[in-house]
C-alpha cells in the first residue's frame, strides 16, 4: 500500500495525494482500482472503467497484472472503455487501445466482448463517436440520447498544456454539453482525436488523475492553485457532479503547488 505525503479536500470533494515518485503513484492507483472495482462488483455485479493512455497508465497496468491484484480482482466482471483515442488503427504504436491490450488486457486474458475500443481510425470520426456513445448506452442499458451514465471509475492523464483525455486548450470539444463522445480537431497538433466530453466525465462516480514528472509541474500548479480558465487549462473542467475527484501526483509534478494543496493531512470524506 502506497502512502501519500498529504492530501486536501475542496467543496467539490477534490482530493490530492502527493506520492514520492511515479512508482509509488502507480501503486496507489492500483490500490484505488482494486478498492473501487471490488466495491462496484459487490454492489452491481460489474465494474465499468474508462482507461487513459500514456506512460504512467502503462506502468499501472503492469502492476495490476502482478500479485496481489491479478489474483484478487474479479477481472471477468470488468468492462473496459477508453476516454480518448488517436485516429490510428488499433495496431498502431500510438494507439491507446494497443497500449492497454499489450500491457493489461492480453496479459489478463480479458474476453473481447468486455473491451470497448474507440474506432477512431474511421474516416467519419463524427459517426464513429456517435457509434461509441451508442455502445456506452447499450453497455449501461440507458437511452443513447439521455443523460450520460455514471462510470464507476475514469482514469485521466494531464498534458504539459493542461489538456486531459483529448480535451485540448481552445478546442471545440470543451464547449460540448450534450454529446458524450465527440471527434475533436486539435489545430496546434494538426490532428483529430476522439474523446469523452465533460458531461460524460463529470457523471462518473470517481475520476482519478495520474500525473507524474517535473514537466507537468507548471500546468498542475495553475490547475489546482490558479484561477479558473478552462479554455486554457481543460483539466480544470473535470468536476464530477455527484462523484469524487482524486489527483494522484508525484513529488516532481507537485513541486510548485502551494503547501496547503499537498501537505495537508485532511482527506476527502468517503
Amino acid at each position: 500500500m502506497s502512502r501519500a505525503r498529504g492530501s486536501t479536500t475542496q467543496p467539490s470533494q477534490r482530493e490530492v495525494q502527493c506520492l514520492d515518485d511515479a512508482q509509488a503513484l502507480c501503486e496507489a492507483a492500483a490500490d484505488e482500482f482494486a478498492t473501487v472495482s471490488c466495491r462496484a462488483i459487490e454492489a452491481r455485479g460489474v465494474f465499468r472503467i474508462a482507461l487513459a493512455g500514456g506512460s504512467t497508465p502503462c506502468r499501472l497496468h503492469q502492476i495490476l497484472t502482478e500479485a496481489p491484484y491479478r489474483e484478487n480482482i474479479p477481472w471477468d466482471r470488468i468492462e473496459f472503455f477508453f476516454g480518448d483515442e488517436r485516429t490510428v488503427p488499433p495496431d498502431h504504436s500510438d494507439s491507446n487501445y494497443r497500449m492497454a491490450r499489450d500491457t493489461l488486457l492480453t496479459e489478463l486474458d480479458i474476453a473481447p466482448e468486455r473491451v470497448h475500443r474507440m474506432q477512431a481510425e474511421h474516416r467519419d470520426l463524427t459517426g464513429a463517436a456517435r457509434g461509441y456513445q451508442e455502445e456506452i448506452a447499450s453497455a449501461f442499458d440507458v437511452t443513447r440520447d439521455g443523460p450520460p451514465p455514471p462510470f464507476d471509475l475514469i482514469l485521466l492523464g494531464m498534458g504539459e498544456d493542461g489538456h486531459t483525455a483529448s480535451l485540448f486548450p481552445e478546442t471545440e470539444a470543451l464547449f460540448e454539453r450534450e454529446r458524450w463522445v465527440v471527434g475533436n480537431e486539435v489545430p496546434k497538433l494538426g490532428v483529430q482525436r476522439m474523446t469523452f466530453t465533460y458531461p460524460l466525465i463529470n457523471a462518473a462516480e470517481r475520476v482519478v488523475f495520474l500525473i507524474a514528472g517535473q514537466s507537468k509541474a507548471t500546468a498542475l500548479a495553475a490547475i489546482l492553485d490558479g484561477p479558473p480558465d478552462v479554455s486554457r487549462l481543460p483539466s480544470q473542467g473535470v468536476a464530477p457532479s455527484d462523484g469524487k475527484l482524486l489527483f494522484l501526483i508525484d513529488q516532481a509534478a507537485g513541486k510548485l503547488l502551494h503547501p496547503a494543496t499537498h501537505n495537508s493531512n485532511v482527506v476527502a470524506t468517503e
